[in-house]
């Protein structure tokens, strides 16, 4: 049994990462939407909240 991990070619391939752009597209048309003031302080933390799980995960895998 082969054990050995090979190397993802790119951060963008990973389903995680794919999701994660998924909600982040949500979020922000979720805010624009629906909050009555786009630059409301809810609406910031959303956004910087959807693009922080989105980054963690490129720096992860660049880390790695």
């Amino acid at each position: 049994m082969d054990t050995r991990k090979s190397k993802i070619s790119s951060y963008e391939t990973l389903a995680v990462y794919q999701k994660s752009q998924c909600v982040l597209d949500i979020t922000f048309y979720f805010a624009a939407r629906f909050l009555e003031r786009i630059h409301d302080r809810t609406a910031d933390q959303m956004q910087q909240a959807a693009r922080s799980g989105k980054q963690n995960i490129v720096e992860g895998y660049s880390d790695a």
